[in-house]
């Protein structure tokens, strides 16, 4: 299947939250990952989000120059075309982009997908975050509030973060305090009195309840998914809403238990950021890869090695295929295996 008009991620979402699953957004950055998300998504029987952000978009471009937004256009166009070779449905998203980073990534790729709007086509991404977590909350919102009717004129969908998601993501980096780390109420009653809930543009939240980025042991962090629950319960109340009037986002989930990611399904989280534990299960699989087979990856005493075993795609469809397991257990743990609209 292509990849989804803005009214087929529109239902995507829409599923997921009346259907109380959630999907698996992958963050990538190169062809082979993305290949292994495509090929994780169609073993499940699953639709989902194929999403990068600046450092992926930087890498995509070629590692010796900085061009995030042609490294962004090119995974677009990437996924665009091999996508239709595979049986389910996948959106695209560009992950975390602070204040600093708006000129060159988020900004012209919203300019080149106006340009394709107004040529009659579908806009480029379907979604785009903005990470304005390290600014204070006035300015968040403040920016969200001009980039949300940009993102609605093309019909596509605006990412914000209400509160502050600790750890390091591409060099996105929060050492706040513990309280920082759980978003308030008040925090998203705000966002709501500046965006409205879906009139002036549809956006995804992400909410904060303690998540950390990347890989942290048992313990070291307190999830709160309950207070998910308490916040979309306090926007009905104020806004007069039917129930779960948010559509939710789950960031830093690396280390979460089941019943950890069922909680914040349960309260209305439609979408859950993947990276760390996709790139170890590749990286994994490679290291295990050339562990075995160092005789033949390399030139031992004066020997040839073996071709079959140095050829990158002798381990490229290792990494592929541990990563594309890792996504399968993703979509086991959201609900959303088996559940593709195509």
């Amino acid at each position: 299947m292509p990849v989804a008009t803005p009214e087929q991620y529109a239902e995507m979402l829409d599923r997921a939250k009346a259907g109380g699953f959630a999907y698996p957004a992958i963050n990538v950055s190169s062809s082979q990952t993305i290949n292994a998300v495509l090929q994780g998504l169609t073993e499940a029987g699953s639709d989902g989000i194929i999403q990068v952000t600046t450092g992926g978009a930087d890498y995509f471009a070629g590692q010796s120059v900085k061009a995030r937004a042609t490294g962004a256009l090119a995974m677009a166009r990437f996924v665009t075309e091999v996508a239709k070779s595979y049986p389910i449905t996948v959106a695209l998203h560009t992950d975390h982009c602070p204040k600093d980073a708006l000129p060159s990534f988020v900004l012209p790729l919203i300019e080149a997908s106006e340009e394709e709007v107004r040529a009659g086509r579908n806009p480029i991404f379907q979604s785009h975050m903005w990470d304005g977590s390290a600014v204070p909350l006035d300015e968040n919102i403040e920016i969200a509030a001009e980039l949300l009717p940009r993102l609605h004129n093309i019909n596509a969908i605006l990412e914000i973060e209400v509160g502050v998601v600790g750890g390091e993501e591409d060099g996105v980096k929060h050492e706040g305090t513990n309280d920082a780390l759980y978003t308030t109420v008040g925090d998203v009653t705000k966002a709501v009195e500046a965006l409205g809930l879906g009139e002036k543009g549809r956006y995804i939240s992400a909410l904060t309840f303690g998540n950390v980025h990347g890989v942290y042991k048992p313990g070291n962090v307190k999830l709160r998914p309950e207070l998910l629950g308490e916040i979309q319960d306090g926007i009905q109340q104020r806004f007069h809403t039917g129930p779960k009037p948010l559509d939710l986002v789950f960031h830093g989930g690396s280390g979460s238990t089941s019943e950890e990611i069922a909680t914040a399904v349960a309260n209305g989280v439609v979408k859950m950021n993947i990276d760390t534990d996709t790139q170890y299960a590749f990286t994994r699989s490679v290291a295990g890869f050339m562990f075995a087979n160092y005789d033949g990856v390399l030139k031992v005493d004066g020997e040839v090695g073996n071709k079959k075993a140095y050829d990158p795609r002798a381990w490229g469809k290792i990494a592929e295929a541990a990563m594309a397991a890792r996504v399968v257990e993703a979509t086991q743990q959201l609900g959303s295996h088996g559940q593709s609209q195509s």
